[in-house]
């Protein structure tokens, strides 16, 4: 009889583990959305309103979590089952979710979903809290596009944390409106939030969600194949510049990916399913435009995102930072895309956290931008719900925070450290000499072009030794150069001094703008002013300023002014906008001095009564250079000047005579002619000695180059040899991997033998036999110990605690754990809940290195022997 009935079992378990498994198949190939329904104080009314309202094709699955009283058995699937024609019920662990159908939450369970599949665990507090709803929404937002939550009435905050994560990956989000929901809190925080799509009555959310499974959206086989929105489209183009004049951002950087997720999104919320339809809405309607820059820019983040980033942070760069600093030296941190503000607050209390156990007290700047000015404005309030604070701990919610009214409030002291601003990574210059940048989770929603010109950006804005955090799926990619690894697990990176000079390139929008408000008027109108003061100073500068040009450090001419032209002419042969090639012989002697003198003494120097003939006139000029450093960075320019006195009076007129018979020209003193020609002589004579001195400095240059040359060849000979030494040793270590590789492959193959071998052993024997891992997770079963301890193939790796046996035992996790601790045998005799004898023994599992590694259960059959005795 026993037999019989095990043998029926069996059957049932198999049968039931292959329904199990064609129905998981099954929901693979046809995907469905789920709609999670949170609810606790007054949710029983709520839901039986939204049932009563929806058809029974709807083709979704409807997965109801509500607080229940952990003492008494739950009624609820009993009571909505009248409300509605689809199957209600009461969730099992490994029910499969089906479309058309009602799924309730047993009482005291926590849930979750995957693959369509519903988990149940313990229900725990977090924060004090049962976040039951939250719990069950985390796990749903896996189903991006097809995970539609509804928050409906209820006394507490949960599940609006969920509300987030299923927005951000793309979902629908509703919340019962405070008129019709018997406690508003649970719902009324959610739309606080601002992560709720629709505010309605339960019969309007149910009407909303009929329309809702029609979209194509939600409807469409697989998330990844939707229909690809247009990338260089005329609609996309007008998005982009709607956005861009409204808000100032140009999404036209961002990835084709997110920018698709969001406006789809966004589309069917109105029922929408052309993008050419969509922009015309947004026309029609400039407050969606905001409302879809708000959800392209879905902030996500909550205080202490992944602990160990943080402790990281504690001992990998707070020590540099703080190394050697001077007390009137602040450490200077920028956490660029802040959000509401929990990322910079986090890194505050942690670096205070750090410097207090250090005991030093140095000044603290932590600048935290966004380009979303309406979570900014949050960050600055730093006021955080208490299920936004569920990862602080208790000592630092009693040292950093403050209760107020709308739940805690972080303390000044910590407030105070912090500048929030509105900051444009992608148009606005960074932040310098930081000793930190924070930018987690940013990049990976931009274009690659993007990425590489924000990491150049932010090594500018570090300090040479500075430090660069990213988020865990973000990399330098191809700025190794600029950035050296320190922590591949959190993208820690320390900035590296480089030798040439990084350019930062501010974006530019590349798509057209439209004039949609009044300012662009203002604008044209002092546009206006400037053209006519430019042209009104360049007729000042035409007329009354000397003519000159600016040249560079190499005498290279970079600017023009005024009319040049008597004094500078191009010369014969290749083109040259050089100086001294360009000036007019007679001046180039003197102008040549005139600008050595400048660069030595980097002083203005003039040179007066150069003179020189234009057609039958002589005339007489004035030179002026005057050196200057528009750049920080670069070397002088100069200013060449080119200042004339009258011109002398016509030959002709200086041929007349006087009274005397003698002419003008004869009148001229010879003392005047002599000291043209001193000052003459001294001006060549200082040009000679200049060149001499250019001659020997640069004969000193060259032989100090042949030196360094000399030098060069020696230590590229000796590098010469070090690398052929190196290759050397690389090719023996070559053939020291080749050989571990045929030694590993050597040993694969061994393991794989024994494997097989193994697994056939324990196939083939008729015996219940399961190993399990020293924390009693399961390693190995016979298909007879499959039986007894209702495993399937996929229970490998479970926790022996989550597996619910036949075996009339209630301690038996216990007796395996004092196996393993003791190393003492154990043997009792045991029985099935069909009333079958076993033998039960116990022993470590030890491995070939002698070592405890877990536990053996072997039940031996010994019901023949107790039925006869």
């Amino acid at each position: 009889m026993s037999s019989r009935r095990s043998s029926k079992k069996s059957q049932a378990d198999t049968t039931t583990a292959e329904t199990f498994t064609r129905k998981q198949q099954d929901n693979q190939q046809q995907s469905f959305p789920i709609v999670g329904m949170g609810a606790s104080a007054g949710g029983l009314e709520a839901f039986r309103q939204l049932l009563s309202n929806l058809p029974n094709d709807t083709g979704m699955a409807f997965v109801l979590i509500q607080h229940l009283s952990p003492d008494h058995k739950s009624m609820l699937s009993e009571i909505l089952s009248q409300a509605t024609q689809m199957p209600v019920n009461e969730v099992e662990d490994g029910m499969v979710v089906e479309p058309n159908h009602v799924y309730v939450i047993p009482p005291n369970k926590n849930m979750a979903i995957s693959k369509g599949v519903l988990k149940l665990t313990p229900r725990v507090k977090a924060r004090g809290q049962y976040m039951t709803v939250d719990a069950f929404f985390f796990s749903l937002a896996e189903y991006g596009n097809r995970a539609i939550a509804v928050v409906l009435s209820g006394g507490d905050g949960d599940g609006t944390q969920g509300l987030q994560k299923i927005k951000e990956a793309g979902g629908i989000t509703f919340a019962q409106c405070e008129d019709t929901a018997q406690i508003s809190s649970m719902p009324n925080t959610a739309v606080a939030s601002g992560y709720v799509d629709f505010i309605l009555t339960p019969q309007e959310i149910a009407s909303e969600l009929v329309k809702i499974s029609r979209h194509s959206y939600i409807s469409h086989p697989s998330p990844g194949s939707t229909e690809k929105l247009p990338d260089n489209s005329e609609a996309l183009s007008q998005i982009f510049s709607l956005l861009r004049i409204t808000n100032g951002v140009d999404f036209s950087y961002y990835k084709p990916t997110t920018l698709k997720r969001r406006i789809l999104r966004r589309m069917v919320l109105y029922h929408l399913e052309r993008l050419e339809d969509y922009v015309r809405y947004l026309h029609d309607n400039p407050i969606e435009v905001n409302a879809l820059y708000q959800d392209l820019l879905i902030n996500v983040t909550n205080f202490f995102r992944d602990p160990e980033a943080f402790e990281a942070l504690k001992t990998k760069v707070f020590p540099s930072i703080v190394n050697g600093r001077t007390p009137d030296s602040p450490i200077r941190i920028w956490v660029a895309g802040c959000s509401t503000g929990q990322e910079a607050y986090s890194l505050a209390m942690c670096l205070l956290e750090y410097l207090t156990v250090e005991r030093i007290n140095p000044p603290i700047q932590i600048f935290a931008t966004d380009v979303n000015e309406q979570v900014i404005e949050k960050a600055r309030n730093g006021i955080y719900k208490p299920s936004q604070i569920i990862d602080v701990s208790p000592a630092r919610l009693q040292r950093f925070f403050i209760p107020v009214e709308e739940g805690y409030q972080i303390s000044k002291p910590v407030r105070e450290l912090c500048v929030f601003a509105k900051h444009n990574l992608m148009a606005e210059p960074p932040f310098s000499r930081l000793d930190l940048i924070t930018c987690r989770n940013v990049l990976i929603y931009l274009g690659a072009n993007v990425q590489k010109k924000l990491l150049r950006l932010f090594h500018y804005g570090l300090k040479p030794t500075g430090f660069l955090m990213l988020g865990t799926s973000e990399t330098v990619g191809d700025f190794t150069k600029l950035f050296d690894l320190i922590d591949n697990k959190y993208k820690i990176y320390i900035s590296n001094i480089v030798s040439e000079r990084l350019s930062i390139d501010i974006l530019t929008n590349q798509y057209p703008t439209a004039t949609l408000t009044p300012q662009s008027e203002v604008s044209e109108n002092a546009n206006k002013d400037m053209e006519l003061q430019k042209q009104a100073d360049q007729i000042v500068l035409n007329q009354y300023t000397p003519a000159g040009v600016i040249v560079n450090y190499d005498l290279e001419i970079v600017q023009f002014r005024g009319q040049v032209s008597p004094y500078l002419e191009p010369m014969p042969g290749k083109a040259s906008l050089n100086l001294l090639k360009m000036t007019k012989e007679v001046l180039r002697l003197e102008l040549r001095s005139a600008i050595e003198q400048a660069k030595a003494q980097l002083t203005a120097v003039k040179k007066e009564d150069l003179q020189f003939r234009e057609s039958d006139r002589l005339r007489f000029v004035r030179v002026d250079v005057i050196p200057f450093k528009p750049f920080a960075e670069e070397k002088h320019y100069f200013l060449i000047l080119f200042v004339d006195t009258p011109f002398l009076e016509h030959p002709e007129s200086l041929a007349t005579t006087d009274r005397r018979g003698k002419s003008r020209r004869e009148q001229l003193s010879l003392k005047q002619e002599n000291i043209l020609l001193k000052q003459e002589l001294a001006n060549t004579k200082e040009y000679l000695q200049s060149i001499i001195k250019e001659h020997q400095a640069t004969n000193q240059n060259l032989k100090a180059a042949n030196e360094e040359i000399l030098s060069s060849n020696e230590e590229l000979q000796s590098t010469n040899e070090e690398l052929q030494t190196a290759k050397e040793e690389i090719q023996a270590t070559n053939e020291e991997l080749n050989t571990i590789n045929d030694e590993l492959q050597r040993r694969n193959a061994e393991s794989i033998q024994a494997s097989n071998d193994l697994q056939n052993v324990l196939s083939s024997i008729n015996i219940p036999i399961l190993i399990l891992e020293s924390d009693l997770r399961v390693r190995r079963f016979t298909p007879v110990a499959a039986r007894i301890f209702n495993l399937i193939p996929t229970d490998v790796g479970r926790p022996l605690s989550d597996i619910k046996h036949n075996l009339n035992i209630r301690n038996l996790e216990q007796e395996i754990l004092e196996v393993i601790s003791t190393l003492n045998l154990k043997a009792q005799e045991v029985q099935d809940q069909d009333g079958h004898w076993y033998d039960l023994r116990i022993r470590p599992y030890k491995t070939s290195d002698n070592k405890i590694d877990g536990a053996v259960v072997v039940l031996v059959d010994i019901d023949t022997i107790k039925t006869r005795a």
